[in-house]
């Protein structure tokens, strides 16, 4: 996958769940508490349609929105309506989904993200 940086080794780091249609390889998502990247394109890979090969562990490179500046270990919030990362909980709105491994600028930009244990 293309914005995997640390590759899982736990046997069950990678399940086929649910997720949007049409939702690319490298997408972070959500399926009910479990945070996740897609490592195949829904539909692909073995999976059924509906369902993609989920990482549930790892460090990935992946797009977060932000007005704040990023701090290494700062928390990563995923908003579950869009699938959209931010440094926001938006008052506990949005679940935890990993953790910044790099410091960055207050602009939107790609940085490498530990994913939250379920």
């Amino acid at each position: 996958m293309k914005n995997e940086v640390f590759y899982p080794t736990s046997p069950d780091a990678k399940l086929s769940l649910p997720v949007p249609a049409d939702t690319a390889s490298g997408s972070a998502v959500i399926v009910g508490s479990i945070v996740g990247v897609t490592a195949t394109k829904e539909g692909e890979g073995g999976n059924v349609d509906g369902n993609a090969s989920v990482w549930t562990e790892g460090v990935f490179d992946l797009p977060v929105t932000t007005n704040t500046a990023r701090t290494i270990g700062q928390p990563i919030y995923i908003i579950t309506a869009t699938n959209v990362l931010t440094t926001t909980d938006n008052t506990g709105a949005n679940p935890l989904f990993g953790y910044a491994l790099e410091a960055k600028g207050t602009a939107p930009a790609t940085i490498r993200v530990k994913l939250a244990k379920v």
